[in-house]
């Protein structure tokens, strides 16, 4: 949350000119984040730099789920978790980037393969 403002600051003036194109067309620039942003500051500020926010309000996911069904966990959230479980990953042994991101691309690998046998 305290980050916000330099996050969104330190946008690559590259992606920023892609995203004032979008504005000119009328639709507006939405952001996305998960309820640990669910804070009015951080609401006022997206809105400073351009964006229209959409941020989950704490327990709100809990809520609309149906009975008996567990809250939907966010993809990159559950990537982490499932990386998590490689310790290889986690204390990072690899001293050479490359050997930690082809250690990194089989354990994606082996999370793909195992959803797909077991889904």
């Amino acid at each position: 949350m305290k980050l916000v403002t330099s996050t969104l600051a330190s946008v690559p003036q590259s992606i920023e000119d892609k995203r004032l194109e979008h504005l000119t067309t009328g639709e507006d620039q939405g952001l996305c984040m998960d309820a640990g942003y669910d804070y009015d500051e951080v609401r006022e500020i997206a809105e400073e730099f351009g964006y229209t926010t959409h941020i989950r309000s704490r327990g709100e996911e809990k809520k609309a789920c149906e009975a008996g069904k567990k809250a939907r966990r966010w993809v990159v959230e559950r990537t982490h978790s499932w990386l998590n479980r490689y310790r290889r990953l986690l204390i990072r042994w690899e001293k050479k980037a490359p050997n930690y991101l082809a250690m990194l691309h089989f354990a994606c690998a082996l999370i793909t393969w195992n959803q797909c046998l077991f889904g």
